[in-house]
């Protein structure tokens, strides 16, 4: 089945001379391949009369089209489509009752799509994209009978209520721009307001206008609009984007508290250790990035997430990925290090009501120190004291290493390509050698150059400022949150990548993270950060990583084992034999 897909933001008919329809065989020889819109100068392709030779993909300047060929058995499986050259979803996840069901894949797959059909906002149309509306039956007919259909027909029929958490919460504030309770009093269904406001430690923010909230904050309340609502069917998408672990393992007691009520939970999530823990089944969707998407039967969590990383998913063997993505063990981390490139001692700074304060410590040539804690305890602060963004009340800290930062929240106002802000922050840097292999490509920064720096989408923005930072010639590279809005492959490439540039350039990192994943990947070391969040904070370190998360995950109460197969880190369940035999010999994370 082949599948001719255009990216529509890509596609530029004005800056181009038609080379996919120029140099197409088939239309050289008289035949109607490839049309030229009248109206738009794009190109539309006939799927039944491409011959696959891929010159139009190779002779687009600006890597707009998509030609590629499936299985033909995934045809008659075509959930959705949108458009002639548009995506196209095969086969849908079953919400399943009293169970919490995980959706793991790569942005730009189709997840969000899956979530509009199984909610009833829009229709299946089984890939046929110019009828509005189809008959029910017809649909359901396709569908193979099982918990799916079932389901489907509950929305046909009946309908479903449904409660979605979105994705993208700091859009929140633009569509509501009252104080939180309102907000909250308006979708309190059941008037649960108090009791899950304490559940999710926000009551002092009740009083607040939606606009004046933290990241984490705006979460936690969407998380209880969402829980608030009575619905049959419960979404949330990407749920721990902005929490820290404390605040992560308190929402995955709460959203297994609801579907033990006996609701349909389904979750989209990029942690992979909350994943873990959260789900009871998973579906993986794989595909290519905004040309189709395809979901896999049910698997066990367990069997999905190592199949994922492995990147072979052997029923339907499939690889997903080149190589597999592996985690550290068996050697002690950091050996390689070498002289200290900054130093800092007694560091203490009051902001407002907060007060932060830190021991001795310093950070050496290619090492990579992961910074963890709760959130508002002063990490960012401590970083931005080491940029010379701030100055310390008290203390001392070395200023002689050339800093690159990459602050919490990225944006841009530049204006042009996404090229020309690489030749502009980096020069020619970017362009050839190791840096472009081992961080541009990894990033997948070099498939977005020709889009508008200012219209890229969160995780495209991310990875474009992590290439920024790792770019500028430097001693000290700080990476605040970088692991932000990337999916969850994209996290273990960025990890990847930050490790690379500084054990192959003897530089070092400091980079705060709340994923366990990514820091496990990433860290050498560890800065370990405690206290009361926005009262006071106080930094120990850097410890060695088995040491710094054994001291950070006691306060969190939380244990870690390693995966016997990928040896990933995984969340044991509170009061399991396995978590208290490691909380009575102290061991809260294995890092062996």
């Amino acid at each position: 089945m082949r599948v001719a897909v255009l990216l529509e933001d890509r596609c530029q008919p004005k800056k181009c001379n038609a080379e996919c329809w120029a140099f197409c065989p088939p239309v050289r020889n008289g035949i109607e391949c490839i049309v030229l819109d009248d109206s738009s100068g794009k190109p539309l392709v006939s799927e039944a009369l491409c011959i696959g030779c891929g010159i139009c993909v190779n002779k687009c300047p600006f890597d707009a089209l998509i030609i590629t060929n499936l299985p033909e058995e995934l045809e008659g499986e075509m959930t959705h489509r949108y458009g002639e050259n548009g995506f196209r979803l095969f086969r849908l996840p079953a919400p399943r009752e009293e169970q919490v069901v995980g959706i793991l894949g790569p942005n730009g797959m189709g997840k969000s799509t899956a979530v509009n059909l199984l909610a009833g906002t829009i229709q299946p149309n089984l890939g046929d994209w110019t009828v509005d509306s189809r008959d029910w039956g017809g649909i359901l007919e396709t569908f193979p009978r099982g918990e799916l259909r079932d389901y489907l027909e509950m929305v046909a029929n009946e309908g479903v209520t449904v409660a979605v958490k979105p994705q993208y919460i700091d859009k929140l504030p633009k569509i509501f721009d009252g104080e939180v309770r309102e907000l909250l009093e308006r979708v309190d269904d059941r008037g649960e307001l108090s009791e899950y406001a304490g559940m999710l430690a926000i009551e002092h923010v009740l009083e607040r206008k939606l606009g004046a909230l933290s990241g984490g904050e705006l979460q936690r309340v969407a998380l209880c609009a969402t829980l608030l609502k009575e619905a049959e069917v419960y979404f949330f998408d990407e749920p721990s984007s902005y929490l820290d672990i404390h605040e992560r393992v308190r929402m995955v007691r709460i959203i297994q508290e609801l579907a033990g009520r006996g609701k349909r939970v389904i979750v989209v999530e990029h942690d992979l250790a909350i994943l873990d823990v959260l789900c009871d089944l998973l579906h993986v969707v794989y595909g290519e990035r905004a040309a189709y998407g395809i979901f896999t039967p049910p698997r066990s969590t367990r069997t999905a997430i190592n199949a994922y990383l492995d990147g072979f998913l052997p029923e339907e063997n499939i690889r997903i990925r080149d190589k597999p993505i592996q985690f550290l063990r068996g050697r002690t981390r950091g050996e390689e290090a070498g002289a200290p490139v900054l130093k800092w001692g007694d560091i203490e700074k009051t902001l407002g009501d907060f007060h932060l304060k830190t021991g001795q410590g310093e950070v050496k040539s290619a090492e990579v120190v992961g910074v963890v804690g709760p959130n508002a305890t002063g990490k960012t602060t401590m970083v931005r004291i080491i940029a010379g963004e701030m100055e310390p009340d008290e203390g001392w800290c070395t200023m002689d290493a050339k800093v690159s930062y990459k602050p919490q929240h990225v944006s841009t106002e530049f204006e042009g390509t996404v090229q020309d802000w690489l030749d502009t922050e980096l020069g020619n840097r970017w362009r050839t050698g190791e840096f472009h292999t081992q961080v541009v490509r990894t990033l997948q920064v070099d498939k977005m150059l020709e889009l508008q720096a200012k219209k890229l989408s969160g995780g495209e923005l991310q990875a474009v400022s992590i290439t920024i930072c790792l770019g500028k010639e430097a001693d000290l590279y700080l990476l605040d949150e970088p692991s932000a809005h990337l999916d969850a492959n994209a996290r273990m490439e960025a990890a990847k990548a930050i490790r690379r540039t500084m054990e192959g350039n003897e530089k070092a990192a400091m980079v705060i993270d709340h994923d366990i994943y990514f820091i496990d990947i990433v860290s050498d070391s560890l800065l370990v950060f405690d206290g009361e969040g926005g009262s006071n904070g106080n930094a120990v370190g850097p410890l060695s990583l088995r040491k710094g998360m054994n001291r950070f995950l006691a306060d969190v109460d939380v244990t870690f084992r390693r995966d016997h197969d990928s040896y990933r880190p995984r969340i044991n369940k509170t009061g399991s034999v396995k978590d208290r035999e490691q909380k009575a010999s102290g061991e809260y994370f294995y890092a062996q």
